[in-house]
This record gives structure tokens, C-alpha cells and sequence, in this order.
């Protein structure tokens, strides 16, 4: 039987996952996708702990502990999530060994309430790095106006980053420039290049949500005829632009200083729209140097039925150009529905976080009324963790 993911994989597509939970590491069920389906990065955001969370069995114990302490709400859930995030790094520590460093990554965002200040995001991720401790740890820091400083400032002190909620070219373009910036001053620092690694996590099937809606609201054929066609149009022209800045010599001078390229990372790759084929945003998408972080039911459908297609991006660009110029025509105005993907990106992260110390303070409320006592499997689990590297 083909191994499509092996495939993907030899093609230049790194496979992460984008999804993390305590049940998940204790299962083995990550390490298994790492030997079984070539997962090689994970990457994880404030919905998908709050979701994780939300099944409290598996946190009960660390819950406890933390009630008992009397840490704050805040400073558990930076406890929590730090610790699930260590015990994946160690978990996809052979990948990043093997790939010297370019692979086998675990992100974690920080606090998406300060995506519009930059020097707080900053201290936040410098925080996050020492609490985890991990050379296999991305930081995730917005791509906001605010977010680009701090993205510099964070890569020149020798810290790894994964740039996330990108959605627009021009801001992408704004991106790369941050990294180069970043790595010119961590050199001037003194750090070694070798070990700093990034991703610009450029978002998918969002653009598709936001733009059919604004076609379907048009109505017309001629705007019907380009549903679905936004997204990819849109991730072709920003690796157009990767392999670009990526050929300079100013980065040149950088890789012979031992730095790895940011890559881009295909980010929200599930597909939203039924109508759509399931693993769309992964075989559109096929082009050496880049990420795609799927959650797991994506992974699993192209195992079983993705096609593999040497680079589906390299010369498709005159032809998204065209979408581009057609969405115009139609009356879609681009710069309006990245401008809006980026608000509401900020603010469902936003909720998703309030949703999560809401969580957490309930239970360890009941955690200190005495209702959320370690159980066996939990103790399991922490012993688990505690062969992996983590600690509460």
C-alpha cells in the first residue's frame, strides 16, 4: 500500500499536527503518529487547549497541586500548557534531532490578549521559553502591527518563533522582513544561528470562508465561479514571494552564517465548505521548504486518499494573479477581507483564552473544596510525564 504521507513528506512538506492534549501524550498516541504517519512538528493555540482542558481527568492531579499552592488562575494555565508542551517537545525530540534542528517542534502562543503590545508580548515570550525549556519550542506570536517588533526582538534574543495569524501578502512580506531583521541582530548578539528556527504560519481555509461568503452575497455566476479559488491563489502568491526574499542576498549572507529560512507553514488546511474536497488546502499546497499543520482527521484522510503531485505552487502564480483580478472585478475587495480575518483571528483567540482561565478556575475551585483529587490514572500520567522531562 502507498504511503501518501511518505510521499508528502519526500515532496518538501513537513506534516505537524495541529492539535495537543494530555490524553494524547499519555496515550502515546502522539509518539505513534511520529513513527507511524511522519508527523513531524506540532503546533497547538489557545482553542485547542481550552479544548483540551475542558476534559479535566487527565489534569486533575496538576489541578490539585496547583489549588493546594494557591497559584493564581493565570499562573496555572502558564503551568498547565507549559507542561503539556514540554512533554511533546521531548516526544518529537528524534525528529528534530534527525532534521538538525529544522523539525520536530512544538509551538505555544502566548497570551493573545497582548497581541496589539509589543514589548509585553515579548516578555511573555521569553517567559514561555524559560518555563519550557525545550531547543525544540516555538514561540507563537500574531503577525499584528504590533506583533512584528516583537517578533524581531524575540528572534534577536535567540529564541524560535512561529509567526501565526498571517493572512495577507503585504503583511507576509512585512513578516519575512521581521525574521531577517531579527536573525541579523541575534548574530550581532552573538548567537549561534544554527539553533534558531521559524515558521510564518500563512492561514488557509479561512480566506475561503470570508471570500464565498462575500461571492454568494454578490450572487452573480461569473462571482460564483470563483468560490473556492481564493485561498490557494492566495498561499501561491505568498510562497511566490518566500522564495523570493529566500534567494537574496541578504539572506544568503545569513545562511552562511548557519541560519535555517522561516517557512512557511499551511495553517487552518481542514476544510470548511463539505462541498469541498477534504485534503484540498494539502495537495494544492505541495512545494519544497514548507509546513502543513493539519489536525488529525486531515492527516488520516490524506493517508488514505491524498494525491501526491511534485510542487502544485511553482508556476501557478499568473494564473492566481487572475483570481485576484477577477475577485476585484466581481467587487470583493481583498484588503477588507484580510483586514477582517486578522480582527476576528485575534478575537476568537482572545475568547478561546478567556474560555480557558474561565475553565481553569472552576476547576481548581472544585480542586480545593476537595472535588478534583488525583486519581490512579492521573498519578499514571504524571509519572508518565515525569520519565519524559515535565514537571508541574
Amino acid at each position: 500500500m502507498t504511503d501518501k504521507l511518505n510521499e508528502l513528506s519526500a515532496a518538501g512538506v513537513a506534516v505537524w499536527l495541529d492539535d495537543l492534549s494530555r490524553v494524547r501524550l499519555s496515550s502515546g498516541g502522539l509518539d505513534q503518529l511520529r513513527r507511524e504517519k511522519h508527523v513531524a512538528g506540532v503546533t497547538t493555540n489557545p482553542t485547542i487547549f481550552a479544548k483540551a482542558l475542558s476534559d479535566a481527568d487527565e489534569y486533575n492531579w496538576q489541578l490539585h497541586d496547583l489549588a493546594t499552592r494557591g497559584v493564581e488562575v493565570e499562573e496555572s494555565v502558564r503551568m498547565l500548557t507549559t507542561y503539556d508542551v514540554r512533554w511533546a517537545c521531548d516526544v518529537m525530540r528524534p525528529s528534530y534531532d534527525a532534521s538538525a534542528g529544522v523539525d520536530g517542534r512544538v509551538s505555544i502562543e502566548v497570551d493573545p490578549r497582548l497581541a496589539h503590545e509589543s514589548d509585553r508580548t515579548v516578555a511573555e515570550a521569553k517567559a514561555l521559553w524559560w518555563l519550557v525549556d525545550r531547543p525544540n519550542l516555538y514561540i507563537k506570536i500574531p503577525a499584528t502591527e504590533a506583533g512584528l517588533p516583537a517578533i524581531t526582538a524575540t528572534l534577536a534574543e535567540g529564541i524560535s518563533v512561529n509567526v501565526t495569524l498571517i493572512f495577507g501578502l503585504d503583511r507576509y512580506s512585512a513578516v519575512m522582513e521581521a525574521f531577517l531583521a531579527g536573525l541579523e541582530q541575534a548574530k550581532a548578539n552573538g548567537h549561534d544561528l544554527s539553533k534558531i528556527g521559524s515558521v510564518a504560519s500563512f492561514f488557509v481555509s479561512r480566506v475561503d470562508s470570508e471570500v464565498d461568503k462575500r461571492l454568494e452575497k454578490v450572487g452573480s455566476d461569473q462571482a460564483k465561479a470563483l468560490k473556492g479559488k481564493a485561498a490557494i491563489a492566495n498561499a501561491q502568491l505568498a510562497y511566490e514571494r518566500y522564495t523570493e526574499v529566500f534567494s537574496s542576498d541578504r539572506w544568503k549572507a545569513l545562511a552562511a552564517a548557519g541560519a535555517h529560512p522561516q517557512r512557511p507553514l499551511w495553517a487552518s488546511t481542514s476544510t470548511k465548505n463539505p462541498d469541498y474536497r477534504d485534503v484540498i488546502y494539502v495537495e494544492e499546497l505541495i512545494a519544497p521548504g514548507t509546513v502543513n499543520t493539519m489536525p488529525e482527521s486531515v492527516i488520516h484522510a490524506y493517508a488514505d486518499h491524498g494525491e501526491t503531485r511534485a510542487d502544485t505552487i511553482t508556476g501557478s502564480y499568473d494564473a492566481a494573479r487572475k483570481v485576484f483580478a477577477d475577485l476585484e472585478s466581481v467587487g470583493v475587495d481583498m484588503d477588507d477581507v484580510i483586514a477582517t480575518l486578522e480582527r476576528e483571528g485575534v478575537e476568537k483567540f482572545e475568547a478561546s483564552w478567556q474560555e480557558l482561565l474561565d475553565g481553569v478556575r472552576k476547576s481548581l475551585e472544585a480542586a480545593a473544596k476537595g472535588k478534583g483529587a488525583p486519581n490512579k490514572a492521573a498519578k499514571g500520567n504524571a509519572k508518565a510525564a515525569e520519565k519524559a522531562g515535565g514537571n508541574a
